[in-house]
């Protein structure tokens, strides 16, 4: 049985597909690397920071599933899987051989801040695209990794 139209066309569908999907490895691979810092801090502000952490997760996770499902309303598979992730994100490999609370909140600051631009850019790209639920899907997660970027960056002032 074919599927009924949403009023994307299938070049719009597959390009939204591919955007999601991009931004779907990024968000996976984001989600890691904060337990990785969440289970490897040290220093005074330790609790405060690893419980933030948990937070950032939880959110981040939110989005994930919610991009995931985008790409499955679009008659997509979402690649989600730890091999498709490792090839696919275009973060910066997150240091493994760090300790300090003030070391991780950098190396998160600077990927969070760099899947914020890349989400923000998807947001135009979906416009543009005239694929207004995409764009609002990002628009959400956009707000969420600003927010999330601010309290790590106030952890570090």
């Amino acid at each position: 049985m074919k599927s009924p139209e949403i009023g994307l066309k299938s070049n719009t569908k597959a390009e939204m597909i591919d955007l999601l999907n991009a931004r779907l490895a990024d968000a996976i691979d984001l989600a890691l690397i904060t337990k990785q810092a969440h289970w490897n801090l040290k220093g005074p502000t330790f609790i405060a920071v690893h419980e933030l952490l948990d937070q950032l997760r939880d959110d981040v996770d939110e989005h994930v599933d919610i991009i995931a499902e985008r790409v499955a309303q679009l008659d997509g598979i979402a690649l989600g899987t730890l091999q498709t992730v490792g090839k696919a994100s275009k973060l910066a490999p997150y240091p493994t051989d760090i300790r300090k609370v003030t070391d991780h909140l950098g190396a998160l600051v600077e990927r969070y801040a760099a899947l914020s631009k890349s989400t923000r850019e998807g947001i135009d790209a979906a416009d543009e695209a005239g694929d207004a639920d995409t764009a609002d899907i990002f628009t959400a997660f956009s707000r969420s990794l600003d927010k999330n970027l601010w309290f790590l960056k106030s952890h570090l002032e």
